[in-house]
C-alpha cells in the first residue's frame, strides 16, 4: 500500500520561500502522477501542481510563476518549491498520488487515491 508522507512546513515571512517535501513508500507497480494540494481555513481544497513520471509537471493559476514542482525518483520524494508566499497562502499543504501511464501527463481536475497527513504553512510576519 502506497504511504505518502509530507514534511517541510512552518512558519516563514511574507516573501520568504520554504520547501516542501513528500516522500512516497510502499510501492508495488505502475507509474504514478504525484500533486500538490492545500485547503485553506473555511475554503475548499484547492489544487495547486502535479508532475508526471517523466517530469511533465502542470500548474494552477494560483501556483503558477511561483511555485515548482519537481521528482527525485531516486529518493522517492516529490518537492514543491514556493517562492514570493503571501499571507493567503496559509494552509494546511498535502500531497497525493495517482497511478497513470509511464509517459503521460498529470491532471489536477481528477480523484487521487493516495494522500498524506499534511503539513502546515503559515505565512505571517
Amino acid at each position: 500500500q502506497l504511504q505518502l508522507v509530507e514534511s517541510g512546513g512552518g512558519l516563514v515571512q511574507p516573501g520568504g520561500s520554504l520547501r516542501l517535501s513528500c516522500a512516497a513508500s510502499g510501492f508495488t507497480s505502475g507509474y504514478y502522477y504525484i500533486g500538490w494540494f492545500r485547503q485553506a481555513p473555511g475554503k475548499e481544497r484547492e489544487g495547486l501542481s502535479c508532475i508526471s513520471y517523466i517530469g511533465f509537471t502542470n500548474y494552477a493559476d494560483s501556483a503558477k510563476g511561483r511555485f515548482t514542482i519537481s521528482r527525485d525518483h531516486a529518493k522517492n520524494t516529490v518537492y514543491l518549491e514556493m517562492n514570493s508566499l503571501k499571507p493567503e497562502d496559509t494552509a494546511v499543504y498535502y500531497c497525493a498520488a495517482l497511478r497513470g501511464q509511464q509517459l503521460g501527463r498529470c491532471v489536477l481536475e481528477t480523484e487521487y487515491d493516495y494522500w498524506g497527513q499534511g503539513t502546515q504553512v503559515t505565512v505571517s510576519s
